[in-house]
């Protein structure tokens, strides 16, 4: 999947939640393809296409409005408000939209894309609404972040491994990073590569005892992930979005399999087993 089709997953699933939290009939948002500009993309209780394909400028329109300021702006009847320019009256009248909101999703500073929500009659548009849609535009943030992140790890991972265990510390941290991120990812490709990329960088390690394999669930290869590079039970249970109880107990199923007595010689098994790097 691209990473415009992956930003369109998310968009539509952001606006849905965005409708539902709110109330407001239509919800519409797209991601900045170019500096300083929003592309609307993603339509949702939209009765025509008028906004589709919008490109929304910094300062012009409520959404360049927010793009600018990086907050969120709202207006209560777009058609004669004098707080926004009126670009971009000719679609927003075609859909029939009076009391709009509009709120950038920000990543490390930078605005990466602006969710609106709106009504087709002129009234105040409440703080549960408004507090409603930064919450959707929360949840685009999170997957951004978590989806550069991935990236940024699998470009680490891709490079050539040089001799010395310092090297290998720094393998075995990315493989750590990487198996607990691959369960937040909600592109189905970008996960798949994820986790093929930590079981290369677990093979690589050290060659794999074909007499005796052992299997374990993803899970508890995660949990052992977290132990190997040092993490307690509730540091790894917040690193998976786990209860400690839970990683306890796929912890304990783990070293049974691996036949360990305790947590270091789990880890050591796995890496026998090249289940870990």
């Amino acid at each position: 999947m691209s990473a415009e089709a992956a930003d369109a997953v998310e968009l539509r699933a952001a606006l849905v939640r965005l409708r539902r939290g709110t109330g407001l009939p239509v919800a519409f948002g797209g991601i900045v393809a170019t500096p300083g500009q929003v592309r609307i993309a993603e339509l949702s209780g939209a009765a025509t296409n008028a906004l589709r394909g919008l490109a929304i400028v910094a300062g012009n329109g409520l959404g360049g409005k927010a793009l600018t300021l990086a907050r969120a702006c709202a207006v209560t009847d777009y058609r004669d408000s004098r707080h926004i320019s009126h670009e971009y009256d000719g679609a927003v009248e075609a859909e029939g939209l009076r009391s709009v909101l509009a709120v950038p999703v920000v990543v490390h500073r930078r605005v990466r894309g602006v969710l609106y929500g709106a009504l087709r009659s002129a009234q105040p548009l409440g703080d549960r609404a408004l507090g409603a849609a930064v919450a959707a535009a929360r949840d685009v943030e999170q997957a951004l972040v978590v989806r550069d992140e991935a990236r940024t790890l699998l470009a680490a991972a891709a490079a050539p491994v040089a001799e010395g265990s310092g090297a290998w510390e720094e393998v075995r941290e990315a493989h750590g990073a990487l198996r607990a991120l691959a369960p937040r990812i909600v592109d189905p490709a970008l996960r798949a590569e994820l986790l093929a990329v930590c079981g290369r960088l677990a093979s690589a390690a050290s060659p794999v005892d074909r007499e005796a394999p052992v299997v374990l669930a993803p899970r508890e290869v995660d949990v052992l992930a977290c132990v190997a590079a040092g993490a307690t039970n509730a540091v790894a249970a917040e690193r998976l979005g786990l209860r400690p109880e839970t990683v306890k107990g796929y912890l304990r199923s783990a070293m049974r399999k691996l036949g360990a007595h305790t947590r270091g010689e789990a880890v050591v098994a796995a890496r026998r087993a090249g289940l870990l790097p």
